[in-house]
């Protein structure tokens, strides 16, 4: 009985900071606009460990609260390379996630991060993110996080991690690599709550450079 109590009280804190979806309540997809594919098949010859295999059929509807939509359009980025080599960090909420010249941006070797400030606290339910996926690639060390300290030193909410090392010091992750594509890759949010959206990579599978195309993070204001 007492176990039944501490389940019951735990499922109306989860309900009241908005980290489930209230039964009852309206979902609906996400509106997300895929980019052009730019190549079909499955890629070969990708020496990385902890592959996901590729679902081979288009990724199903992510459904959330209706109203959910992409609060990161054309908000402020920072990034750990403030001089990128190509592109500009605006690139990264730009609205553009097709992968050709022009649309992505390039930072320095090693782990390198971008940071989307909401302007607003917001309650998260998914991120989709795109590197460059003109020609199959993986990226390292690929971290997603949420905060409310623009340093994110407190209260650190991580969303994503495949560092399965922790070579990018972050702490280890369990979540599988993957191969990037036209579809992007939508990481379950989970109802977190955050301001800033910090995206980490540690170069890829071609080479030692870091490059993003488009965040996209799908949330409601928190009232």
């Amino acid at each position: 009985m007492l176990y039944r109590r501490i389940a019951i009280v735990l499922v109306m804190v989860a309900l009241l900071m908005g980290v489930m979806p209230v039964q009852g309540q309206d979902l609906k997809p996400i509106p997300i606009k895929l980019p052009k594919a730019m190549f079909v098949g499955t890629p070969q010859n990708i020496n990385v460990p902890n592959l996901e295999k590729p679902l081979g059929k288009p990724r199903e509807p992510f459904l959330a609260p209706a109203g959910v939509v992409n609060v990161a359009l054309n908000k402020p980025v920072n990034s750990s390379d403030d001089a990128p080599i190509i592109g500009e960090l605006e690139m990264v909420t730009d609205g553009d996630k097709e992968a050709t010249d022009g649309s992505y941006v390039e930072l320095g070797p090693f782990v390198q991060h971008v940071t989307i400030d909401l302007k607003a606290k917001h309650t998260i339910y998914a991120i989709v993110l795109w590197h460059f996926h003109k020609q199959p690639s993986a990226y390292n060390d690929v971290v997603v996080q949420a905060c409310d300290d623009p340093a994110f030193k407190t209260n650190v909410q991580t969303i994503f991690n495949n560092d399965h090392d922790n070579s990018a010091k972050l702490g280890g992750g369990k979540d599988k690599n993957y191969i990037e594509t036209a579809e992007g890759k939508l990481i379950d949010a989970r109802g977190v709550q955050g301001r800033y959206v910090r995206c980490y990579s540690n170069g890829n599978s071609n080479n030692d450079l870091n490059h993003y195309i488009e965040v996209e993070v799908y949330g409601l204001p928190v009232k």
